[in-house]
């Protein structure tokens, strides 16, 4: 049985580490991380399970700026390596991990599509020790011969299955097989399926296996309810759940339907914008940037957003259309309530989707209050907070663009602070063609 710590004075993390999580006012590792940190700090292959939102970045982040640090990596030769899904939880896992790259000397890059491309070879030309990459870019920077991966002695992967059930198992095996044989690997995700079991066999050596919030993985602060909708009914009583008070996430099934919603909210006087994968990266960071900073109060996506994005202070998810797989379900539902702190995820749901909601509730292990609902009553109210809109079309005006973060850095300074970031690192289906992300 393996050792759990109390506290990361227990770890035998590098002493700059400790003190940059001191500072932040970080002493206590949550459940995942204060199981695996001692297996992952000793070197050994690492399978770790626990729900999103479990503090999963830091669990493997901080192992291996530890074990990293006090080494310089040459041009274009990472020692250290992070494979994930989606562009969003890329900058996040660099958001998250920057100040204590820094702390330690370390130099990151994030290599996403989306971005300038020769501004992230730039910055692997530089030198930069971690890199934080989705499959595809990395594989068109190495065929231009701006990366090797020879040198990667620590390699993770963060929400592996997202990866399978995007089609990126192909692309991910490549990569895996050009870096340091020897090396260690870590493998941290809130389900282990859709093929996931290939990648660990394959590429893991004896590895030790964590599961913090087993099972389903649901979320014990998080409340469920199901309301059941008239079809007629439905326009009006999401305007007025949009319209409520705080940030809500709004989850469409298609990025047409996501942009139409949008539309209707901001004529409604819902200060509203749509975030999906038709939209540019610099889009996409500016509108999640209004979101968090209250410019933007609905936000209504696609499953681009169900992983990899942060928000402090959101207390609603909605689906609007109801996911088709309890996997959906629960990373949807996982940008909210996370690192213990409570959320709702509420469901819309017309005559004709019950029986499928109900199977999909059952397979998730979600016993859900419902209740069926007309707009403006009661129990449309005290479920969601919903209220009348102002009526006065708005208009959301796009700020500046962000600069660039795909440069490599020594931790630059990111908006959501430490605390975000501690608590960021917090479906059976057909494979599908990778797509760039």
């Amino acid at each position: 049985m393996t050792t759990v710590i109390p506290s990361f004075a227990h770890t035998g993390l590098a002493p700059a580490l400790l003190t940059a999580l001191t500072a932040q006012g970080i002493t206590e590792p949550f459940p995942i991380q204060s199981a695996t940190l001692p297996d992952s700090l000793a070197g050994r292959d690492v399978l770790g399970r626990g729900r999103t939102g479990s503090g999963k970045t830091l669990a493997f982040g901080l192992p291996l700026l530890s074990r990293t640090a006090g080494r310089k990596a040459r041009p274009g030769r990472p020692l250290a390596l992070v494979l994930v899904p989606t562009r969003e939880l890329a900058q996040q896992v660099t958001t998250a991990l920057a100040p204590y790259a820094r702390a330690v000397g370390l130099r990151c890059a994030t290599v996403v599509g989306g971005l300038s491309l020769q501004r992230q070879a730039d910055a692997l030309r530089a030198g930069a020790e971690v890199v934080v990459a989705t499959p595809g870019r990395l594989h068109d920077l190495i065929n231009r011969g701006d990366a090797r991966l020879d040198q990667v002695e620590i390699t993770v992967l963060d929400e592996a299955d997202q990866m399978a059930d995007m089609g990126f198992l192909p692309q991910v095996t490549k990569l895996l097989e050009q870096v340091a044989p020897q090396g260690q690997r870590m493998l941290f995700s809130a389900t282990l399926d859709g093929g996931v079991d290939r990648l660990v066999r394959r590429f893991l050596s004896n590895p030790v296996t964590h599961s913090v919030d087993p099972g389903t993985a649901t979320v014990t602060a998080m409340t469920h309810h199901v309301l059941h909708v008239d079809a007629a009914d439905k326009p009006d009583a999401l305007t007025r759940i949009a319209a409520r008070e705080g940030r809500t996430i709004l989850f469409m099934g298609t990025k047409h339907r996501a942009d139409r919603l949008a539309r209707q909210l901001l004529s409604k006087g819902v200060r509203a914008a749509a975030l999906h994968g038709g939209k540019s990266q610099p889009q996409r960071t500016r509108i999640l940037e209004q979101f968090r900073n209250g410019q933007v109060t609905a936000l209504v996506a696609t499953d681009v957003a169900a992983r990899g994005i942060h928000v402090d202070g959101l207390d609603m998810v909605v689906n609007v259309d109801p996911p088709t797989e309890a996997k959906d379900y629960l990373h949807r539902g996982g940008r909210t309530a996370r690192a213990g702190e409570s959320g709702s995820v509420v469901t819309l749901v017309l005559p004709e989707q019950r029986r499928d909601v109900s199977r999909l509730m059952a397979t998730a292990g979600i016993r859900p209050e419902s209740v069926q609902v007309r707009p403006g009553d009661g129990a449309l109210a005290r479920v969601t907070g919903a209220r009348e809109p102002s009526g006065v079309p708005v208009t959301i005006v796009a700020p500046p663009a962000p600069a660039s973060r795909g440069r490599a850095t020594g931790g630059a300074s990111t908006e959501g602070g430490a605390r975000s970031a501690h608590r960021a690192s917090g479906r059976s289906r057909r494979p599908r063609r990778p797509r760039t992300v």
